[in-house]
């Protein structure tokens, strides 16, 4: 255990101070015993989650500041659900989300190669390119060439087909549920609460990595959700780490999320001095006061982040303390394209450096995290591999992996109801 000496509660954690829970509190809530691997062998497994949980719940697709004006859009290529999506800005500001297709035939409307790609549209309309039908960024179906020639065209109802959409702190949902079962604000209840007032939206400059991992979209999820594997994985991006500390656990609905506390987390050697001297900058230094207010209540010195797991699959570090410069979060996504085969995501946010010090601290943390990620991703067709071989039928987990068998129970409880 860390010294908490000269540590004092940070304003307003009082109102989140019920959350946090201890390890035994854990233990009795969610079991110590080993949790099956069968979910993640079984692909019958997988044509459940598909329509149980991924056509069903709110799953992030985007954030509000990387499409900030009139026009820009975004397409999202959501596999799990046989679908493309198009999130807009429209004329009216208001962000929305449709399905990409052509009420004509059926093309997609704006034409992706990519899991996703961005642009603007022009005079706030989209032109599907085939037949040239044209939509406005709001949705309806505003021209059609030769529309004499059709026998009956109902245009009014032929706009695009709208997602339920909706924004949290800047972070942008749907749903493809028609209706949802409940609103993103009912979905995320208080964890939506405890995660809100971290200034997220001005974290506008972004480090985007992805790759394809041959493995089920659930061991990817896993292995970002520990800490148990940091000595040992990240022995060489994290030689000094002198080991990590899970506590205050949080367990809201189906989200969940612990504060990891841990020494020696800096870099390597090579590397000590130089980010020694970016930290002392006051204007690039780590800024722990701007963490939601129940976040590392007791504003101990040796906090390394916060681990929110929201349902049923994307991951956010709050890391404004040790070693990181001012505001900075990054994310993870895991997005299933089909039984052993998952698109990976991770995401690097700052706020937009104002000078070179700046702009270099930014780099050099983004370095490590990348350095670090190599080390995660090269573990998780092993272990997929591993399960698949039948060797092993369950998991056999510790404390420090409760995200896991808490994330399990609750994919578990989905694909029953």
């Amino acid at each position: 255990m860390n010294d908490l000496s000269g540590t004092t509660p940070r304003k307003g954690s009082e109102a989140f101070s019920h959350l946090g829970r201890s390890v035994e509190a854990i233990r009795a809530e969610l079991g110590i015993e080993p949790v099956p691997v069968e979910a993640i062998r079984d692909p019958a497994v997988y044509e459940l989650e598909r329509e149980k949980i991924f056509r069903r719940t709110w799953l992030k697709v985007a954030t509000d500041w990387e499409i900030p004006e009139k026009g820009d859009y975004k397409v999202k290529e959501l596999q799990v659900a046989d679908t493309s999506v198009l999130i807009v800005r429209g004329k009216d500001g208001v962000v929305r989300a449709f399905h990409n297709v052509c009420t004509h035939r059926g093309n997609k409307v704006v034409p992706n190669s990519d899991f996703e790609t961005f642009g603007k549209a022009r005079a706030n309309v989209v032109s599907c390119r085939f037949h040239g039908w044209v939509f406005s960024t709001d949705g309806p179906l505003r021209s059609v060439p030769m529309e004499e020639a059709f026998g009956k065209l109902d245009k009014a109802c032929l706009g695009l087909r709208e997602i339920a959409c909706e924004t949290w702190e800047g972070f942008i949902f749907i749903n493809l549920a028609d209706p949802p079962e409940q609103s993103l604000a009912d979905f995320l209840g208080d964890f939506g609460k405890l995660f809100a007032g971290y200034p997220y939206a001005e974290a506008t400059s972004a480090f985007r990595y992805s790759t394809v991992l041959e493995c089920n979209w659930k061991v990817a999820l896993y292995a970002f959700s520990e800490g148990y594997h940091v000595p040992t994985i990240h022995a060489g991006s994290l030689p000094g780490f002198s080991g990590v500390e899970h506590s205050d656990f949080k367990l809201i609905g189906p989200h969940a999320s612990s504060t990891i506390y841990g020494l020696g987390m800096e870099a390597a050697s090579s590397t000590a001095v130089f980010a020694s001297r970016l930290v002392a900058n006051d204007h690039h230094g780590p800024r722990p006061d701007l963490l939601p207010p129940g976040i590392n209540p007791t504003g101990r010195q040796d906090f390394q982040f916060e681990l929110p797991n929201i349902f049923p699959n994307f991951l956010i570090h709050l890391a404004a303390g040790c070693g990181y410069p001012g505001i900075a979060f990054f994310t993870h996504q895991f997005w299933p394209l089909d039984h052993g085969r998952t698109l990976w995501e991770g995401i690097n946010y700052f706020r937009p450096a104002r000078n070179a010090a700046e702009r270099v601290a930014q780099m050099h943390t983004n370095a490590l995290h990348r350095n670090a990620w190599l080390e995660d991703t090269a573990t998780m067709e092993d272990t997929y591999q591993g399960i698949r071989a039948g060797v092993i039928d369950e998991m056999q987990l510790m404390d420090q992996e409760f995200l896991i068998r808490h994330a399990a129970r609750n994919f578990d409880a989905h694909l029953a109801g």
